[in-house]
């Protein structure tokens, strides 16, 4: 279990998110060996992060 200091850290990296413009979050927690861990992803679009559609990993469906 987290202890509190963590969480005041996560809570404090996501308020500078969001005070710096970062207008939708995505938090998933990983077990790792490195306690120093983090992989932050950036998109420009409003789709979601790694969905096929942000990836560009879609087919077209030909539907005639």
């Amino acid at each position: 279990m987290p202890a509190d200091k963590e969480i005041d850290e996560i809570v404090a990296m996501l308020d500078g998110k969001t005070e710096e413009g970062v207008s939708r979050i995505g938090v998933h927690r990983v077990e790792t060996e490195r306690e120093d861990f983090v992989k932050e992803v950036h998109h420009h679009g409003r789709c979601d992060v790694g969905s096929p559609f942000s990836r560009a990993d879609f087919k077209n469906v030909d539907c005639g």
